[in-house]
């Protein structure tokens, strides 16, 4: 391997460390949000379940330019457009009931899941910490497949279902991040 694509190795695993600890502490004050403000008001609650989706395209979007561009990133350029169209499809929900609310949720976390697995499957051999994510995909999408059913269900839903969700997902994130870190100091203690 030259030593340019070495410090572009280098430089890629840095931004992904610094991408998952972003992605926990965002999650986290997500999380943190819904718990405690949600409750309160229904304007916050929307905003919030209209926020998540949002925020995952932009995070997503970002990773893949930092990551070689959409080309080279197509599960995460997917990933954009499955979390734009949630988007739209939560705000549209958000007029009917909470219990389409969460089932759109539910299609969406099997679909960004199982791109969140493709994509952590495609770094495997580049950066370390990959269990993390793939571990996070699959589990995303059985539990996207548990919101429909609940979705379907009489009882009426609150932002408290997907909180749960979220605070796993960030904990997934933050052990990546640590993970990550974790080998950097490794490698540099072996030089």
């Amino acid at each position: 391997m030259r030593n340019s694509e070495m410090a572009l190795g280098a430089d890629q695993a840095q931004w992904l460390k610094q991408y998952y600890f972003m992605r926990a502490a965002c999650s986290a004050a997500w999380v943190v949000a819904a718990f405690a403000l949600a409750p309160s008001s229904m304007a916050i609650a929307a905003a919030l379940l209209v926020a998540y989706p949002t925020w995952d395209a932009a995070a997503n979007y970002l990773d893949a330019l930092w990551s070689g561009g959409l080309n080279r990133n197509r599960t995460q350029g997917l990933n954009v457009l499955v979390s734009l169209a949630t988007t739209i499809a939560v705000i549209l929900a958000l007029q009917v009931s909470m219990n389409w609310v969460l089932g759109i949720f539910g299609a969406w976390a099997i679909l960004s899941g199982l791109l969140q697995l493709g994509t952590a499957l495609r770094r495997w051999k580049r950066f370390g910490a990959q269990w993390a994510m793939v571990l996070s995909g699959g589990q995303s999408a059985l539990a996207g497949g548990f919101f429909i059913y609940q979705a379907a269900m009489p009882a009426v839903p609150s932002i408290a279902n997907v909180a749960g969700y979220a605070a796993v997902g960030a904990i997934y994130f933050l052990v990546s991040a640590v993970w990550l870190t974790v080998g950097t100091w490794r490698r540099s203690a072996a030089l």
